[in-house]
Formats: structure tokens, sequence, C-alpha cells
């Protein structure tokens, strides 16, 4: 209940002087003499005062037993006790009470704590909304598709949420959503209630991540005037998402491995353990493994993170989910920009399909922002689309002119021991290193050890990278 302190006290005069007093700051008073009519009021009546100011002693029992019965729940408890003990202090501070005065307390310090637990009252039922709300909106649904591979993913999530993980690895392609799954994760499991921290390492320039992540103490660099609480405090008792981890310094990598596995760690510049606990997602659109192949990424911190892993599938591998997606995001942008498209043509839908979408959900995103923002009528407009297509891989063509006047590139047109690859930035890098290494396992015959050997790479890189692209030809456990 709003602005309403509820007082505990058996001392009729000590009661009614609190009680004139705060109203006077509008605040709604409730007045109880025993424990068992306070219990009564809150249990029974559903009174949930932001303050609760009581005596240590009652007639009936200690107020602390009542703390402990009911829960401070939303409201903040502020004892007053005219011989109060260390046991006391001590027993109240752990229940959670607000704080602990000595009687005879003067108003003015009583009005300083009340406004504190005020604030914090109001902090916390910010936060709360805040979290429900989140846990309205990024519930499982929140991840469209009926795909035998998205209800795949989908499973893992639900098993994931009750399961408390320490360290997990969300792996795929830019655009596939591991934001969202991140957000779903925190905000449908046993942390909820905690702060979700989101970084992106690729963001944060390597010579300030160290004191971003983990703070630092008054002088330890340059310009320091005073202590900072980094990323990891703030996240204590919820989750840090770390996206684009494979950006992490490798100095810094081992700093995140201690606190993974011992939950501490110290600031830029202190010399004190500090102890949080933090729940940490990390994201990549690079494969971690090749990093640690590439020994810039820690392998014992590898392991570490991706003892629970998730990937999230590319939507060319699931095309069928565009049809899900699409509705979605033509109410969101009709919406946003005033526009009533709802007609899709058969012609739109078949060039939709038959998309790579390299940019994955967040290109598919943009394309039906564009085509509604620049609709004229009802009808999703075909010449807004401007999907650019790339001959797939293991096609012999060679170079032409397009409709739109540009030349396609022959991205596997092969001329001795060449191999002619676009750099207008029309492929990705996964693309690129896809297109080559099935040009090098063409050229070697399939041959796995041939074509490691002509790429300058391990048989087991490649296995991997076959895999990962799902080029599935005659790779055979003969081909040594």
């Amino acid at each position: 209940m709003a602005n309403t302190i509820l007082i505990i006290e058996d001392e009729d005069l000590l009661a009614q002087e609190m009680a004139h007093h705060f109203r006077r700051d509008r605040w709604r008073i409730i007045i109880a003499p025993t424990l068992a009519q306070a219990e009564h009021l809150v249990s029974a009546q559903g009174i949930n005062p932001m303050i609760v100011i009581s005596d240590m002693t009652l007639p009936d029992g200690n107020a602390l037993d009542l703390l402990e019965k009911l829960g401070a729940g939303e409201s903040e408890w502020i004892f007053l006790t005219g011989y109060g003990t260390i046991a006391d202090s001590v027993r109240a501070l752990r229940l959670g009470a607000f704080d602990f005065l000595e009687k005879p307390v003067e108003f003015s310090r009583l009005d300083m704590v009340v406004a504190a637990a005020a604030r914090s009252v109001r902090a916390n039922r910010r936060l709360d909304d805040a979290s429900r709300q989140a846990s309205q909106i990024y519930t499982f649904d929140s991840l469209i598709g009926e795909s035998a591979l998205i209800k795949e993913v989908k499973e893992y999530l639900m098993r994931l949420c009750s399961a408390p993980f320490k360290a997990l690895v969300i792996s795929g392609e830019t655009g596939t959503g591991k934001g969202v799954v991140a957000r779903i994760l925190h905000h449908n499991s046993l942390r909820s209630k905690g702060p979700l921290i989101e970084v992106n390492c690729a963001a944060l320039p390597s010579e300030l991540m160290e004191s971003e992540l983990f703070g630092h103490e008054a002088g330890s660099f340059t310009g320091s005037t005073g202590k900072r609480r980094g990323l990891m405090e703030q996240a204590d008792g919820g989750t840090l998402f770390l996206d684009e981890i494979s950006e992490m310094p490798l100095l810094l990598q081992s700093k995140l491995l201690k606190v993974v596995e011992e939950q501490s760690f110290r600031r830029v510049g202190g010399e004190r353990e500090i102890f949080v606990d933090v729940q940490i997602i990390a994201a990549s659109n690079r494969d971690l493994a090749d990093g640690v192949v590439a020994h810039t990424f820690r392998e014992d911190l590898y392991h570490r993170l991706s003892a629970f892993h998730l990937h999230l599938p590319a939507l060319r591998d699931h095309i069928e989910d565009l049809n899900e997606f699409l509705p979605l995001f033509l109410a969101e942008f009709n919406a946003k920009l005033g526009k009533n498209v709802k007609i899709i043509p058969e012609k739109v839908r078949e060039r939709m399909h038959g998309h790579r979408w390299s940019g994955n959900i967040r290109e598919l995103r943009y394309v039906v922002e564009r085509c509604v923002m620049f609709a004229q009528s009802e009808v999703f407009p075909m010449k807004w689309l401007q999907l650019e297509e790339f001959p797939e891989s293991g096609a012999d063509t060679s170079p032409g002119q397009g409709s739109d006047g540009k030349v396609q590139a022959a991205v596997n047109t092969r001329q001795d021991d060449y191999l002619r690859i676009p750099l207008d930035g029309s492929l990705s890098l996964d693309e690129m290193d896809r297109v080559i290494i099935e040009a090098a396992l063409s050229r070697h015959g399939y041959n796995v050890a041939a074509a490691a050997r002509a790429l300058g790479t391990t048989r087991d890189t490649l296995r991997y990278r076959i895999q990962k692209y799902g080029l599935k030809h005659d790779v055979s456990s003969n081909h040594h």
C-alpha cells in the first residue's frame, strides 16, 4: 500500500506521537499494539505497508520472530529498542531489516531513516515492475518458429531455465537472436528478480574493458578519482550477458575464468577479493573453437563456458519459419509507420524463401521495414525487396549481367588455382570461408587430408568446418 507506515508499538503515547508526526508528511498511519494484531493486518487483511516501524519487544513476543514469519516482502522494517543486544541487531539485519535504532530516537534521525527506506522501497518496486514486464515480453513464445529446429531450441531453453548453471555459450550467426535468447533465459529463470547486465565486448575499447567489467579503486590509473563498481558487481544476484565474447582480450579472459570458477575477482588496483553470485551467458557469432586453435581464446575458459552450449540455427536452415515472422514484422511496422500492408503476393513469398538470408532474422526485419515504408497500397511491394542473389558455392557459374546492371560475382569460377570472390561486402567472412573450403575440397576430390594441406590447416579443423557449413558431399571416412 503506497505511503503507508505500520507502527507496531505497545506504548500508546509513543505510538500516537509518531503517528501525529508522520501524518504531517502525508503518510497514512496504521497502529498495532501487539504482534498478533500486526500479523492479522498483514496476513488476513492484506495490508502491505511501505514502512514498518516496530518496537523490538512487545507484550506477546519478539518482533524479529514476526519478521522471520512474514518475511520483509516489499516493506522495509525499522526496529526501535530500549535495550537491544548485538545478537538482536545481527539477527535483524540478517532477516532483511532496513535499520536498528536505539530508544529514545530523535524524530530528525527517524525522518532520515524513513526517507531512505521509502526510496529503497520505491526503487525495488520499479525494479520488480520492470522485471515483471520483461518476463511478460521475453517468454518462451518470444522465440518464433514451429520448425523442428526451433522446437528443439525451445525445449533446451526450458531445461536450461530450471538448471542452476553458472556459465553458458550461445553460438550462431549474426542476426539469429542470441540477445533475445539470453533475455528469455534470464527472465524465466530463478534469477529473474535479479539484474540482467548486458555488455557488447566488441563495442568496448580493450583498454577500458577491465575497468568496465571489474571496476576500479580510486587512484588505480590516471583519471580515476573515485572508486567504481564494475558491471560484474552490478550483476550480482543476476545475469551478466557478454555479447561478442571472442573480442575479449586474453588477459581479461583469465580474470573471467576466475569469476566463473570461484565467483570472485579484484577491482583494478584493488587488493580485496570481491565475491559475487553471477550467472554468465556468453555469445559469439564466431567459432570459439577456432579462437582456441588460433590462440586468441583461452582453451580452459572455452571448456568452462561451453559446458552448456546452445546453438541458434541460421534462418535458411529453418526457412519454413519465415511465414511465422512475416505477419509479426508486418504488424509491427504497419503500426509504427501508419501503413496497412497485408497482402503478400506469392512471388514475393517465393523470392523470400529462395534467398539465403546471410543476415538472418535481423536482415528479414530490415527488409520488411523497408518494404512497408515504401509501400503505396495494401500489397507488399516486390520492387523494394532488393535481395542480392549470390551463386551457390557448388554451381559452375561465370560472370554475367544481372537485371539491375551489376556484375554478378562468380565466386566459384576456378582458373587454374585461383578463386574469384567479391570484396564489395556482398559476402560475409563465413560465406567466403565456406566458398574457399568447398572449392578446395572439390579441387582435391573431397580428400580431406589433401584439402587441409592445400589450405594450411589440420584435418580436424577442416572436418569441423565441413560440419559447420553443412558441406556433406562424399567426404568419407577413408579420405584421410
